[in-house]
């Protein structure tokens, strides 16, 4: 058995890439759980060139983490990269409570942190459920709860699951489906308890995602595409761009949602 770590603003008209962009939210500020890699990089700079300021927590490299730091001031954001440990509570307090003192706000939570764990049933140890369950879903109670705390009324909560969480047609992933799962009931009980405070929360699905954790020339890879209808995997890209529109102006009116970006897993 192996664990694998994994408000609306004012428009403004700028040049992405090459590309015209409105800049959605622009004056607000994000926080990006696990955004130094993969899905969570892509992420925070996708809100970085809707116009947000972005923080993100990370794990493990403060270098890689510095230069995702880099590619948001390149875009004329202001950017901060926080050391936190989403399995541990007071990490992830820390890092909420750090973004709102440097930034003075916060309108939106992406919760990306994760881990994946692949086995037989039979090989899963008490201390690996501790690990995938305190990431995976306790690190996102602890972060929505201190989240709420500062963000302001009309702001988005984003979690990123799993197309596990409803499908698992191969075995060996009782523990991660368990964990991504339970997603499902966090996102429609919050998005009911904050609701009256304009507050939409809502859960996006990846399927097959071209990263390190699960890259698309892995092992494994070929049977991953088989499973959806697209008959490839997701880049990072694609994912980020659905969060953008949930955190956007377009999905006020999206709460308690689950929005499978899969490939038709």
């Amino acid at each position: 058995m192996r664990s694998i770590p994994e408000g609306e603003g004012t428009d403004m008209a700028v040049e992405v890439q090459g590309r015209a962009q409105v800049r959605t939210m622009a004056g607000e500020v994000a926080l990006v759980t696990g955004g130094s890699r993969g899905i969570g990089a892509a992420i925070a700079l996708r809100l970085a060139e809707e116009g947000a300021d972005v923080a993100f927590t990370y794990r493990d490299s403060a270098e890689r983490a510095q230069a995702v730091v880099k590619e948001i001031e390149a875009l004329g954001r202001r950017a901060v990269a926080l050391r936190a440990d989403s399995a541990r509570p007071a990490e992830v307090r820390a890092a909420v409570g750090a973004v709102a003192e440097r930034f003075g706000r916060l309108d939106v939570l992406v919760n990306c942190a994760g881990v994946g764990a692949v086995g037989p049933f039979a090989e899963v140890t008490d201390e690996l459920t501790d690990q995938v369950l305190d990431v995976n879903v306790r690190g996102v109670l602890t972060a929505c709860r201190e989240a709420l705390a500062h963000l302001a009324d009309g702001g988005r909560i984003v979690t990123i699951g799993s197309c596990m969480n409803e499908r698992v047609p191969f075995a060996g992933a009782v523990l991660y489906a368990t964990s991504k799962s339970a997603l499902t009931g966090l996102t429609k009980a919050l998005a009911r308890e904050v609701g009256d405070r304009g507050i939409t929360v809502n859960l996006v699905n990846p399927g097959p995602t071209d990263t390190e954790m699960n890259p698309a020339d892995g092992d494994g890879a070929d049977f991953q595409r088989s499973l959806t209808a697209l008959g490839r995997y997701a880049a990072p890209a694609e994912i980020a761009a659905v969060v953008a529109h949930l955190v956007g102006p377009g999905a006020r009116y999206v709460t308690g949602a689950t929005v499978a970006v899969d490939g038709g897993f």
